[in-house]
């Protein structure tokens, strides 16, 4: 597999392209706005939807997952970013979080 980086949330500029490997429970619980959303497993049948010449930054619950779909995407000639500490450190950052369910955004 490719060399890929790791990256703090603080590392992310503004704009960047985020992507969530979260389960369909946990994006709709809270998540980035303007993230999107393609759960670990279904990556491979939807790797179309990513753009090859942007970097990606791949992010999850605590970095596991990212790590794993970053490791991945970086083999298939992608950009990709791992998103240290995930979506937990995000919202121990600070960073704003939008929800799909009409409820108060929580990372589950």
């Amino acid at each position: 597999m490719s060399d890929f980086q790791t990256v703090n949330v603080s590392g992310i500029p503004d704009g960047a392209s985020i992507l969530d490997v979260r389960e369909d429970y946990e994006w709709v619980a809270g998540h980035a706005e303007g993230a999107l959303h393609i759960p670990l497993d279904q990556l491979p049948a939807r790797i179309e939807e990513l753009d090859p010449d942007d970097d990606v930054y791949v992010i999850c619950r605590t970095g596991g997952r990212s790590y794993r779909a970053a490791q991945w995407l970086a083999g298939m000639g992608y950009s990709a970013l791992n998103v240290a500490g995930g979506m937990d450190q995000w919202v121990e950052t600070g960073m704003p979080l939008v929800s799909d369910n009409g409820l108060k955004p929580v990372v589950l």
